[in-house]
């Protein structure tokens, strides 16, 4: 009439703690890789040419109201 109690299978937990790990690796690999690649776009970044300069410079001169006489 009594079932017998079940064993506790230590084989699930294993397989969870390995499953977790290798979860932990690929993400420690991705932020790595996303944090190096940053720092390496921040070293590496274009110098502003000169042609750039003059356009910014030219947008951000005064210019005149469209009624206003010229």
């Amino acid at each position: 009439m009594n079932k017998p109690p079940r064993k506790k299978n230590p084989t699930f937990g294993i397989a969870i703690f390995i499953v977790v790990a290798v979860l932990l690796v690929i993400a420690t690999l991705f932020y790595n890789a996303i944090t190096e690649k940053r720092e390496f776009d921040r070293q590496n970044a274009p110098e502003p040419t000169i042609s750039s300069d003059a356009a910014a410079a030219a947008a951000t001169t005064a210019k005149p109201a469209s009624g206003a006489a010229q």
